[in-house]
């Protein structure tokens, strides 16, 4: 399997509408930026390795995306994981 992007971009913030790391709605990362907040990252990190390396997640008819929530419970951001195109690899010899 190939080794895709995957995009994760903040789509709602629930309780009172901020999050206490800062993340604002429409926000776009990537997995090990070093951008989002820790607790995301962490909730993150095992869905979107399985999008990087082809993997899919049983949920749902689209398996290229899912959307995935970080563990405050208070503020809740719900994050949409999307996998993009494969990466083109340079290996050296």
């Amino acid at each position: 399997m190939g080794d895709f992007e995957v995009r994760i971009t903040v789509k709602e913030i629930r309780g009172s509408g901020v999050c206490p790391a800062g993340h604002k709605i429409g926000e776009v990362f990537r997995v090990g930026e070093g951008k989002l907040c820790v607790w995301a990252e962490h909730t993150i990190l095992p869905f979107a390795t399985a999008l990087r390396f082809g993997g899919e997640i049983p949920r749902g008819e689209d398996h290229d995306s899912l959307e995935i929530s970080c563990p405050d419970p208070n503020n809740t951001v719900i994050f949409e994981l999307k996998r993009g195109k494969a990466k083109r690899r340079k290996f050296s010899a």
